[in-house]
């Protein structure tokens, strides 16, 4: 691939001929401008708009006229998961003209008259938003329908002014005030208008290598810079929340890379993100994938970090809480450029920190919380209103930032060493790269992992091929108890709910797996949920935990075998005798601090309540191949 230029170098011609175009009629054509990090000047794209049904059908990029596409979060259902439809287009801006401008020149000639917007208000008011964390809390994390979800609300205003126009003039105060953000855009189509910063890249596909950027936490800067920030920030960077909420999301994300990715993903960082208003902590995913770039987005549709986890049951989620779509908030842009040697790139930022213009003068500014099972619904509120800040300044709505924060805080003494220390309890599997160690009793051997609507199943495969094995996920739908003769192990799945509801099919059909595969005295191993319906069919009691283990690292004993696993559940099976309906005994291994069962084995059957495949679970990797040789009969190695 041909190497980004640095134009700051290059002599500045005296026209800039597609910039003119675009600022002598903004309204009257196609364009995006786009400042993206690492690329040392503004690109400015005029096209064609053309509307599609699927990402699969987003055009090929020519060398030197790249595709951008705006991807609103109804898109969702290509992935047959739930969303409010709100109508808002698929839309592609097929670039017929395209040149690269530098941002010094660009900010000069911008627009800079003032915008007049009026009429602001929030779509939802404080104290309903902060009555929709305690349900969300108590209703939805509390009942074990997922670890955490993201909930938005809209600050609504109105301009007079040409939408085009107005997000030229606030692309100017952005690129001029805000720091730190992944891409500073503006896109003008018909009836739909974008401006912003997002700090945060969702996929990106170069020379088959995918990157994830999954960023969480959020420390809102003082006011006054004259503020001693440092005891804020050092008690920010150890709070446990913003902690878990963090790997929480780069949990989520490592399911999609292990998807997409043919050796799964790598985890580097943490990092600081630091912005003009907020500073976030982040990580960066890495791996390869030969998938094409709209494959790619596709699986990876949409980011943890807006959404919540599990994927699917947090989309379900928000269409309950929120109460009309999200048009384009917590999409993305996804840019399909073409190299010299013919290879199609793909980058795409999330949709957050981003004003949406429609045709009619609407201006509306989007902004959610990460809720977990510890939110404070005060501080929720607070942190919406902070997401939004920086968008609302470059509206006029908020004061200005009219010069950078001072203080960096990554230099900040003891910073970098508190954020490495958060990887020592992290899983050493997904820190480093993931040679292959195959297990001579396991080779070849094929599993069938049953996805209970939790893409933790996508870890578990690539563990599991790890060993040697081969891996088929699918869903629960797609399996019958016939299914499940040919295999040498099956691995039963997470999920979300209660695992005793009859009235729900999953539950129900799950609980007809297990017991299916159990009459056959054929290997199995349960995980979490699955471990839950086992532990039900072996005469356990399954109850709710009074406080959910939703993200967190838990030290276990399993027969003699000390461990760190991470936990994702609200309930659990109690301890007592436990025996499968043929009469075969089960061996359980308890938590007492939760008074929970949090393993179970006997002859064929090896089963676990937390994810030995999470990021969290330091010691998950030998706890899993342990179980796995168990079910299978063979002596611990």
């Amino acid at each position: 691939m041909t190497p980004a230029r640095d134009d700051r170098l290059l002599p500045m011609p005296e026209a800039y001929p597609v910039l003119d175009r675009v600022l002598a009629d903004p309204g009257g054509q196609a364009w995006a401008v786009l400042v993206r990090e690492g690329q040392g000047a503004a690109e400015v794209i005029v096209g064609e708009v053309r509307d599609l049904d699927l990402l699969a059908q987003i055009p090929s990029a020519e060398a030197g006229l790249p595709v951008l596409t705006l991807v609103p979060f109804r898109q969702i259902a290509e992935r047959g998961f739930d969303a409010h439809d709100d109508g808002t287009p698929l839309r592609a801006l097929c670039a017929t003209a395209y040149e690269r401008v530098p941002v010094a020149v660009l900010t000069e000639r911008l627009p800079h008259a003032a915008v007049e917007v009026t009429d602001e208000r929030f779509s939802v008011s404080d104290e309903d938003y902060a009555a929709i964390v305690e349900r969300v809390v108590e209703d939805e994390i509390g009942n074990g329908e997922g670890a955490n979800f993201v909930i938005r609300r809209d600050i609504v205003a109105h301009t007079a002014t040409l939408p085009a126009t107005a997000a030229l003039t606030w692309l100017r105060t952005l690129v001029q005030d805000e720091r730190g953000a992944y891409w500073t855009f503006a896109v003008s189509t018909p009836g739909h208008t974008l401006v912003g910063a997002t700090p945060e890249r969702h996929v990106s596909v170069q020379d088959g290598r995918v990157r994830m950027n999954p960023i969480s936490g959020t420390f809102r800067h003082p006011r006054d810079e004259a503020e001693d920030v440092v005891p804020a920030f050092e008690a920010f960077i150890k709070d446990t929340k913003e902690t878990e909420e963090l790997f929480m999301v780069v949990d989520e994300e490592m399911k999609m890379m292990a998807q997409i990715c043919t050796h799964g993903g790598r985890i580097t960082g943490p990092y600081l993100k630091q912005m003009a208003h907020l500073t976030h902590t982040e990580y960066l995913l890495d791996g390869q994938s030969e998938d094409d770039p709209r494959d790619v987005l596709r699986l990876t549709m949409f980011a943890p970090t807006v959404t919540g986890s599990p994927m699917e049951n947090a989309c379900t989620v928000i269409r309950r809480h929120e109460p009309e779509g999200r048009g384009y908030y917590s999409g993305v842009l996804a840019l399909v450029e073409r190299d010299d040697d013919g290879a199609e790139h793909l980058d795409a930022p999330i949709l957050i920190r981003t004003a949406h213009l429609s045709g009619d003068g609407t201006v509306r500014v989007s902004a959610g919380a990460t809720l977990v099972r510890h939110s404070d619904p005060r501080s929720e509120v607070a942190e919406t209103t902070a997401k939004a800040s920086g968008m609302l300044a470059a509206l006029g709505l908020r004061p200005r930032r009219e010069t950078r924060y001072a203080v960096q805080l990554a230099d900040l003494p003891g910073v970098a060493d508190a954020l490495e220390a958060r990887n020592e309890s992290l899983s050493p599997f997904w820190l480093s790269p993931q040679e292959p160690r195959p297990d001579p009793d396991l080779l070849s051997r094929r599993v069938l992992v049953v996805d209970a609507e939790d893409m933790w199943t996508q870890m578990l495969a690539h563990q599991v091929r790890h060993f040697g094995m081969t891996a088929e996920v699918r869903r629960w739908d797609t399996v019958s108890p016939q299914d499940l003769a040919d295999v040498d192990l099956v691995l039963f799945g997470p999920g979300p709910g209660d695992p005793e509801d009859v009235e729900d099919e999953r539950m129900v059909h799950l609980r007809d797996l297990v017991r299916a595969r159990l009459e056959a005295r054929a290997p199995l191993l349960t995980v979490c949920l699955s471990h839950q319906v086992l532990a039900g069919l072996a005469g356990l009691t399954i109850s709710k935990l009074d406080r959910p283990l939703q993200g967190v690292q838990v030290p276990v004993e399993l027969w003699g075998r000390h461990a760190r696993i991470g936990f994702y559940n609200t309930f659990v099976a109690r301890p007592g005798a436990a025996c499968l309906p043929d009469g075969r005994p089960l061996e359980v291994a308890v938590d007492p601090l939760h008074d929970a069962v949090v393993g179970l084995r006997g002859d064929g059957v090896a089963s676990i309540q937390g994810h030995a495949e999470s990021v969290l679970s330091r010691d998950g990797l030998s706890t899993l191949h342990a179980l796995i040789r168990h079910a299978l009969g063979h002596p611990s190695a």
